[in-house]
């Protein structure tokens, strides 16, 4: 299956997962490396200072190729993915990425590790899971019921 990984630059879980997704034999997107020679998107790259941005700033760099570049990796990666794998704790954007894929009728597993706030809407998704065993697990259950329709 092809695999989004979303989670925060500062989860440290981040790599692990990729590798034992892939090693499990899926195709892993990795938002740190999205293409050769290229380590991912920082907003440091557009402005050092982008801590101190105003919301108009905010808004106008939006549109700054280095972002438009850096969103169309990550929403090339997410369209073309069977399901989207949240590893918690992050923040906004893998919660938005979580949430595309699940309106899209996609599956979405948690992967809860370390202090979290309950919340409800992880009911959208297909399985809340503690392990990486388990995530993989609940993979191989998707690509299982899967795996008929997705060859017609």
């Amino acid at each position: 299956m092809k695999i989004y990984v979303a989670t925060s630059w500062r989860n440290e879980l981040q790599p692990m997962v990729v590798k034992a997704l892939r090693e499990a034999g899926h195709e892993v997107y990795d938002f740190r490396n999205p293409a050769p020679g290229n380590n991912g998107f920082h907003w440091s790259e557009i402005d050092p200072g982008w801590k101190g941005w105003k919301p108009e700033e905010f808004i106008e760099l939006l549109a700054h190729p280095i972002a438009k570049q850096g969103f169309g990796f990550d929403m090339a990666a997410l369209d073309g993915a069977d399901a989207t794998v949240c590893v918690l704790p992050c923040g906004r954007s893998a919660h938005l990425e979580a949430g595309y894929t699940a309106g899209q009728g996609k599956p979405v597993i948690f992967l809860l590790c370390g202090p979290l706030e309950p919340e409800l809407m992880y009911k959208m998704g297909y399985r809340c899971v503690t392990t990486i065993e388990d995530v993989v697990a609940a993979l191989a259950e998707v690509a299982a019921s899967w795996a008929p329709e997705r060859s017609a």
